[in-house]
Parts: structure tokens; C-alpha cells; sequence
């Protein structure tokens, strides 16, 4: 445990990470953008360009690539969740004082939700911030994958990508508080989101319900609270640091939401109309229904939500 805790929240590289426009790779506005733009338009051309010369009904074998994708996500989503975890703990041991200074913060909860004045992106969870911040790059290929598997392209997704990478700059440039309890909540669900993509993907049984859908309600559930929370302490407590980029960020999160909520109604209408077509099936076409439903593992009910 004493040498996980070294190499995680220790290292003379974490401890002394500095955010910086030209030492950090990705550090800069033009990179973002730039970026944002290339992966636009390279999703874009690639989904025009088969639906030109493939029909939508044809599928692109990727064979074990998918899977491989989800389980390094899964991996190092995980190395994430720890690495931040023990690094919160030691800047908690190593800040009290500063805190008894600013009486911005008082417990280590408050600290999870709200840094003080002054705070600057460096050391042991801004390394992780940043770790985070790239590996939003290797979630952008799922993208591309289902592009190539089912051509299917949806605004949702696009948006929902790009703004996700924008965000996690945002936290980084601005030293934006709650940034630590979002990188654990978001490492959490995306640990077991993509382990379970790997697990489908080797040809295990999936759910019997939309397993991923639910995994991102409880996600957006917990940011929705807990932004409640930085608000009352940045009023309470006399200021948050990166206050600005918060708000940004919360009104992405609000378009986020309202996207996804519209996803999930229609989701469980289409559901809904498939059960009311199920129930005016004669008894025989019932019958062979529920022994296929049987064979695949409830596949029916596991709405896929790229």
C-alpha cells in the first residue's frame, strides 16, 4: 500500500506538477480548439462518406479493437479514480493550515466542493485533473466505432464529446473547485460503464436493463446535487475559487442534462411501444419471442447509449 501511495500521490512528478502553456502538452486554447475542430470534421466526413458508399444496414468489422478500447478506459479510469483519491487525502494532510487562514473551508468535504481563493493549478490533483483531461482524447475514438458498427451519428453524442473535453480544460486553466469530486464520480461510472462494454464485447451476458443509460442518470444526479452545494458555500463561505469557469461549465451541464432527458423519454417511449407490440402478438409469435429474448440474454432491453 506504501508503494501504491508513492507512485500515485508521492512521485516527485505529482507532487510537483505545474499546469503550464508550455510545458503541458494540450495546454494551450489553439490545441482545444484546434482539437474540437479536427475531431468535428473528421467524424463528420467519416459518417458521410459511408453513408455514400456502404448502405446503413452494412456493418465494418473491428473485431477485438472495441473491446481492447474499453477495457484500457475502464484500466485507466480506474489508476484515475485511486490516484485522485490518494492525492486528495495528502493535499488535505498538507493544506488544513491554509485553510484555518482563508475560513473559506473548514472540513475536508467543503474542500471537495469548493477550493479557496487563490488556489492554482498545481501539484498532486491537477496532475490528475490533467491525466483526466487526455484521457478524454481516447474516449473520443468510441465515437468513431459507432460510426463504423452501426452508422449511426447523433448530435448528442457529438456535443456531449467535444463539451466533456472543453470542461476538463476549463478546470485546469481556472482552478475551478468541485473539479476533484466530478473527476471521482466521473472515473467511478466510467470505470464500470467501460468494464461492462468489455464484458458485452467478449460475449458475456449483458443486462436485462439499459445498463449504461442508468449508470449516466446516477452520474448527472450526483453533479446536479453537489452543484447545489458549491453554490451555497461560495455564498456562505465568502468566495470558490474559479467561479467563472464554473459557471461555463454549469450551463454546459444544464444543455447537457436537457439533451440527455429528451434521450431517455424517447428511450423508454420506443420501449413502451415495443411492450404494447409484444402484447397484441398472438400467443405463438409470444411464445417464439420469449424463447429468443431467453437464448441472447435480454438483449431487447439493453438500449445501447453510445
Amino acid at each position: 500500500m506504501q508503494s501504491l501511495k508513492y507512485w500515485l500521490a508521492e512521485h516527485p512528478s505529482i507532487v510537483n506538477f505545474r499546469w503550464s502553456h508550455t510545458q503541458s502538452f494540450g495546454s494551450t486554447w489553439s490545441f482545444l480548439f484546434a482539437a474540437i475542430a479536427v475531431y468535428i470534421v473528421a467524424v463528420i466526413t467519416l459518417h458521410s462518406f459511408l453513408s455514400l458508399i456502404l448502405s446503413k444496414s452494412r456493418r465494418i468489422p473491428l473485431g477485438p479493437i472495441p473491446a481492447i478500447h474499453s477495457l484500457c478506459v475502464s484500466l485507466i479510469s480506474a489508476v484515475i479514480f485511486v490516484g485522485i483519491l490518494y492525492s486528495a487525502a495528502a493535499e488535505i494532510r498538507d493544506t488544513r493550515w491554509f485553510w484555518r487562514r482563508t475560513k473559506t473551508i473548514s472540513t475536508p468535504f467543503q474542500w471537495f466542493l469548493c477550493f479557496p481563493l487563490g488556489t492554482r493549478p498545481s501539484g498532486r490533483v491537477f496532475f490528475w485533473s490533467y491525466v483526466f483531461y487526455l484521457s478524454r482524447f481516447l474516449h473520443l475514438f468510441r465515437t468513431f466505432f459507432t460510426i463504423l458498427r452501426h452508422r449511426k451519428l447523433t448530435f448528442f453524442h457529438l456535443f456531449n464529446q467535444s463539451i466533456l473535453l472543453w470542461m476538463s480544460f476549463l478546470w485546469l486553466e481556472f482552478s475551478q473547485s468541485f473539479q476533484v469530486l466530478a473527476i471521482l464520480l466521473a472515473t467511478l461510472l466510467y470505470s464500470v460503464v467501460y468494464g461492462y462494454r468489455f464484458w458485452t464485447a467478449i460475449g458475456l451476458p449483458s443486462a436485462c436493463f439499459p445498463f449504461v443509460v442508468n449508470c449516466q442518470v446516477v452520474l448527472l444526479a450526483c453533479n446536479l446535487i453537489s452543484h447545489f452545494g458549491v453554490i451555497f458555500l461560495h455564498f456562505l463561505k465568502g468566495g470558490c475559487n474559479g467561479m467563472g469557469a464554473w459557471g461555463f461549465n454549469s450551463v454546459l451541464n444544464g444543455v447537457i442534462l436537457i439533451l440527455f432527458l429528451n434521450f431517455y423519454v424517447k428511450m423508454h417511449l420506443r420501449k413502451k411501444n415495443v411492450e404494447d407490440i409484444d402484447g397484441n402478438s398472438n400467443s405463438s409469435s409470444s411464445a417464439s419471442s420469449s424463447s429468443s429474448s431467453s437464448a441472447h440474454g435480454c438483449s431487447r432491453s439493453d438500449i445501447k447509449f453510445e
